[in-house]
C-alpha cells in the first residue's frame, strides 16, 4: 500500500526530467516587465517576468549577463531568451535566461536572434571556414555606400597607411529594403569579375533598423560563399550584425576595416629601415672575418715559401705511391694464395665423387626397396588367397554345390525355421542350376532338445 505513495523529491524529479526533454522548452522566446530585481553580489541577476496575468520566475548568471550593454531593473520591459526547468529545492519551475534586450526592437531582434541561431547551427559562423586576409593585399574592393562617410574614412586610411594599393568602389545601397540584394550582387560581381584578394563590407553606424539590411539571411549566405575574403564594417563598435559573425574579420568601424586589410607604410619602412641596418651589420661582419681570414693565409707557411711546400708534398706524395704499391702487391700475393687453396680444396671434395658416392648410396636404397616390394607382395597374396578360401566355405552357392537348397517365401525372404510358414505356402527353392517353386503340405517340428 505505501508503494503508491511518491517522495517530494521523486516527484519533483520526475518533473523536472519531463520539462527538460520537452524540445519547446529548450529555447524560449519572452516579452515581459521585470519585477522582484536583484543582482547578487557573485553576479547572477534574480527576477520576475509579468504581464497583465501571470508572472514567472527567472535567473541570468554572471556568465551570461556579463555581455549585457544595459542595467536591468524593476519596471523595465525586456525581451530575453531562455530555457523553462525546475528549481529543485523549490519544486518551482522558472526561466533560465541566456539573452536579454530592452524590448522596443521587437520582431527585429526576434528575428536576428533566430537567423543568428540557424546559421550558427550550419557552422557559417565557425572558424575553422574563415578565410585568412592577405598581408600585402594587390587589389582591394570595398562594398559601401558611394557617398557616406564610411566610405572616406576608408579611402583615407589607405592612403595614410598604404597608397601604392589600388582600390574598387563598389557601390550600394545600405539603407532600405533593397540593401540587402544591392550589396549581395556588389560581392557576386567582385568574386566573377575582380582580382580583388580582399572586400571590405559596410556602412556608419544607425539604429538597427538602418543596418537591417546587413542581417539579410541573403547577405550572410553570399558572404558566406565569397572566395575573396572579406572584413565586415557595419556600424559603430557597439553594433553588431549577421553579417559580422559570417565574415572572415569583423571590425569595430570602417576606419577600423581598412586597417586591418592594409598594412602601414611607415611601419614598413621602418621594418625596412632595420633590416637594412641589421644586413649591414652582418655584411661588415662577414667583411672583416674575411679580412682577418685572408691576413692569416697571406702571413702563412704556404704563401711566403711556395716551392719549398711543392717539393714537401712531391715527397709526400711519392712515399704514399710506394706504400700503395707495396700495399697492391700484398693484396695481389694474398689474392693468388686464396685461389690457389680454394682450387685445391674444390678438387678434394669435386662433384664427380660425390655424385659418384650418391649413385652407389641410390643402387643400394633401390635393392632394397625393391626387396622389401617383393616381400611386401607375398605377403599381400598369401592373405589374399587365405580369405578367398574363407569366402568361398562361407558362399552359399559352394553349399548348393554339395546338393544343398534353399528356400525363399514369395516376399523374396530365406525360411530358415518351420515357424516362417505354414501349411499351403507357396516357396521358391534355389538349387545350385536352378529353381523349384513348391507347395508347403505340411509342417512338421522337431524337438532337438
Amino acid at each position: 500500500m505505501n508503494d503508491q505513495y511518491l517522495t517530494v523529491t521523486a516527484l519533483t524529479k520526475y518533473i523536472k526530467r519531463k520539462l527538460s526533454g520537452d524540445p519547446h522548452l529548450k529555447t524560449v522566446w519572452l516579452r515581459g516587465e521585470i519585477s522582484n530585481f536583484k543582482h547578487h553580489s557573485r553576479g547572477h541577476m534574480y527576477l520576475s517576468l509579468k504581464d497583465e496575468k501571470a508572472r514567472i520566475s527567472a535567473v541570468m548568471f554572471a556568465g551570461q549577463n556579463r555581455s549585457l550593454k544595459f542595467a536591468p531593473e524593476n519596471g523595465m520591459n525586456v525581451l530575453v531568451k531562455g530555457e523553462i526547468n525546475v528549481y529543485e529545492p523549490m519544486g518551482q519551475y522558472q526561466l533560465y535566461i541566456k539573452e536579454m534586450q530592452p524590448d522596443g526592437i521587437g520582431a527585429l531582434y526576434m528575428a536576428f536572434e533566430q537567423l543568428k541561431e540557424k546559421l550558427e547551427k550550419e557552422g557559417l559562423f565557425a572558424v575553422e571556414r574563415k578565410q585568412d586576409i592577405p598581408t600585402y593585399p594587390k587589389h582591394i574592393g570595398v562594398v559601401t555606400s558611394p557617398t557616406g562617410a564610411a566610405v572616406r574614412d576608408i579611402l583615407t586610411t589607405i592612403e595614410r597607411r598604404y597608397p601604392i594599393v589600388p582600390v574598387t568602389i563598389l557601390p550600394v545601397m545600405v539603407q532600405g529594403e533593397r540593401t540587402a540584394s544591392s550589396v549581395s550582387k556588389a560581392i557576386e560581381y567582385a568574386n566573377q569579375h575582380l582580382d580583388c584578394d580582399v572586400l571590405i563590407v559596410g556602412r556608419g553606424g544607425g539604429s538597427i533598423e538602418d543596418l537591417w539590411g546587413f542581417n539579410e539571411e541573403l547577405v550572410a549566405r553570399t558572404i558566406a560563399s565569397s572566395d575573396i575574403p572579406i572584413i565586415s564594417a557595419v556600424g559603430h563598435e557597439t553594433d553588431t550584425t549577421i553579417s559580422d559573425f559570417v565574415a572572415d574579420v569583423r571590425a569595430a568601424t570602417p576606419t577600423g576595416a581598412a586597417e586591418l586589410a592594409v598594412p602601414s607604410i611607415v611601419e614598413l619602412k621602418e621594418q625596412a629601415r632595420a633590416l637594412k641596418q641589421r644586413l649591414s651589420r652582418v655584411v661588415e661582419t662577414q667583411k672583416s672575418d674575411s679580412e682577418q681570414r685572408l691576413i692569416r693565409l697571406q702571413k702563412s707557411y704556404a704563401f711566403k715559401y711556395p716551392e719549398q711546400l711543392m717539393k714537401q708534398k712531391e715527397q709526400d706524395l711519392d712515399r704514399l705511391m710506394e706504400q700503395l704499391s707495396r700495399q697492391m702487391r700484398r693484396v695481389h700475393t694474398h689474392t693468388q694464395e686464396r685461389w690457389t687453396n680454394m682450387r685445391n680444396r674444390l678438387k678434394q671434395q669435386g662433384p664427380e665423387k660425390k655424385m659418384k658416392e650418391q649413385e652407389e648410396k641410390l643402387q643400394a636404397q633401390t635393392r632394397q626397396l625393391n626387396a622389401r616390394f617383393q616381400e611386401v607382395v607375398a605377403k599381400k597374396q598369401e592373405r589374399f588367397r587365405s580369405n578367398l578360401d574363407k569366402l568361398s566355405l562361407l558362399n552359399p552357392l559352394e553349399i548348393m554345390k554339395r546338393g544343398y537348397s534353399i528356400p525363399f517365401t514369395q516376399n523374396g525372404k530365406v525360411v530358415r525355421r518351420v515357424k516362417d510358414v505354414t501349411e499351403g505356402d507357396d516357396l521358391a527353392l534355389k538349387l545350385e542350376d536352378g529353381s523349384l517353386d513348391v507347395k508347403v503340405l505340411e509342417v512338421k517340428e522337431e524337438d532337438h532338445a
